[in-house]
């Protein structure tokens, strides 16, 4: 934003600021009169387009002004603009209309990663590798477009046909294709295998309106397959609906356990409790956590945790207790507003400090900075490295039925911890190298590696290290040491995993190293 706006932009926000305040103070939610507040902001925006200085864009500055206005009140109340609200309406929804792929621009030409199953295109044959050279009459090859562009292409309404000229590299091929666009689903399921002949393994990546069935079915699954222990992987899952969290964590809570209590500014308390609907009841359960799992992901950890249901393994969670309703404004655009808090069983809250004088007095490992670089001080002090160095405070202690000791105050401690693992680290800088020579390998040698199933691939792949030192030959020049050279070596067999098997490769390659599922075995051998 332009400097010289930046007066207008603060005056509209206090404006602004004060109708909302006063709407959020008591004033009836009702439309249908005009206040003084509101005849205020017109009239701002009235004098503004006719009589300031400069040309303003004033939705522009009238969205700066609801973005500033909201980050005073608290971290989680957040302004959706009207081009934003439909990606975010879609990954919350779990699905969206369009052809059904995943893409990526590979030079000049957009890639069909895989075809997303159940989608139009796998119907119709378009197969990972397959070049889309044109879309009706729209030429997408040598333009280097965004992806912005490219799903406004590709996206539409449902039942619309989309013309596909379609390049298939492994057998030299050009040929056209109609696609229906239809509904395609956004997992929310990663992945759910089985670890070995009892433990179950589950992640889920949000919790979005079709996590439920998904979760649900996944459990049915691994049941048939076996399953007597269930891992739960919640790392790096952000949150989503509190009502999929309830149904989630009611799959392992008995009849009448409460679940989670949230509570409005009217002090009005409202209780979800478990029902007798759970498949997973009498079934051993781990749940991992780290500092990025969030909100929704926070009540199911809470949950399990106050009900001494499980065992919630990792590092200390993100901290965010704040419960968002979305609602409309009008024009397209849509604020999400903290309208109440969550409490977990036992009575915890477990938001950590937002505001800058509760930070100083929490003392939580976040009075150094603000709340957006709490998770960098984490690291800086040590709490990603050692239990011992998370702090907690008496008086926010709890104690569950059976007698443990939990906190509130910021985040869900887990009952196992497992540190960060350092010996993984390499810059971020060498994925790139990695993304493009995993794409360009699995590209060239296609046909071939189709033949092999996962199994073959984990058990014979690259024995010889031929191929990852021809990767490690490209990248010379970047002088990787010893250490990483064996860690990108890892890294380059579970990335081609992940282009040639999806999520279902990257994942059982990676658990071969992974502390958290490492320890989980540890764990059930100590049950031995």
């Amino acid at each position: 934003m332009n400097k010289n706006n930046l007066p207008i932009y603060f005056a509209i926000a206090v404006a602004f600021g004060m109708f909302i305040g006063t709407f959020l103070n008591g004033a009836p939610k009702s439309f249908g009169k005009v206040s003084a507040n509101e005849q205020k902001i017109k009239r701002l925006m009235n004098y503004i387009q006719q009589d300031y200085v400069d040309n303003v864009n004033t939705d522009d500055l009238l969205d700066g002004a609801i973005t500033e206005m909201l980050a005073k009140l608290d971290p989680h109340s957040v302004y959706i603009p009207k081009e934003n609200l439909q990606a975010v309406t879609e990954n919350m929804q779990g699905n969206f209309v369009g052809i059904g792929v995943q893409f990526r621009m590979i030079e000049d030409s957009i890639t069909v990663v895989y075809p997303i199953k159940g989608g139009p295109s796998i119907e119709q044959g378009i197969k990972a590798g397959d070049r889309i050279l044109m879309a009706d009459t729209d030429t997408l090859y040598g333009k280097k477009l965004k992806n912005s562009q490219i799903l406004n292409t590709l996206k539409g309404a449902p039942n619309t046909k989309v013309a596909l000229q379609i390049y298939r590299r492994s057998n030299d091929s050009l040929f056209n294709v109609t696609v229906r666009r239809g509904k395609v689903n956004i997992k929310s399921v990663d992945v759910a295998y089985m670890l070995n002949d009892s433990i179950g393994y589950i992640k889920l990546d949000r919790f979005a309106r079709n996590t439920y069935s998904e979760f649900k079915a996944s459990i049915r699954t691994l049941l048939n397959s076996g399953m007597t222990d269930l891992v739960l992987d919640l790392r790096g899952n952000g949150g989503g609906f509190i009502d999929i969290a309830n149904k989630i964590v009611d799959e392992f809570l008995e009849d009448d356990k409460l679940i989670v209590f949230t509570k409005n500014n009217g002090g009005e308390i409202d209780e979800s409790f478990a029902t007798e609907k759970g498949d997973f009841e009498n079934g051993g359960l781990y749940v991992l956590i780290d500092e990025n799992s969030a909100s929704a992901s926070e009540i199911v950890a809470g949950a399990l945790q106050d009900n001494d249901k499980g065992i919630i393994v990792g590092r200390r969670s993100f901290g965010k207790g704040l419960v968002q309703e979305e609602m409309d404004l009008g024009d397209g655009s849509a604020v999400r507003l903290t309208i109440a808090r969550y409490y977990t069983p036992t009575g915890r809250s477990i938001q950590k400090p937002y505001k800058e004088e509760d930070q100083e007095n929490a003392n939580l490992n976040n009075a150094n900075g603000n709340y957006r670089e709490e998770l960098d001080n984490r690291y800086r002090n040590g709490e990603l490295f050692s239990s011992d160095s998370i702090k907690t405070i008496d008086s926010l202690k709890f104690t569950t039925p059976k007698g443990k000791i939990v906190y509130g105050g910021g985040g869900i401690i887990p009952d196992v911890f497992v540190p960060v693992d350092t010996t993984a680290y390499i810059s971020p800088y060498y994925f790139s190298y990695l993304n493009n020579f995993s794409f360009k390998y699995v590209d060239n040698n296609r046909r071939k590696l189709s033949k092999l199933t996962l199994e073959e691939y984990i058990k014979e792949f690259d024995k010889d290290n031929k191929i990852s030192n021809e990767f490690l030959q490209k990248i010379k020049d970047l002088n990787p040491t010893s250490r990483t050279k064996k860690v990108l070596r890892r890294f380059l067999k579970v990335n081609i995993a992940r282009e040639l098997f999806n999520d279902e490769g990257f994942y059982k390659l990676s658990h071969f190293n992974d502390k958290m599922i490492l320890k989980i075995f540890e764990l059930e051998n100590e049950k031995q």
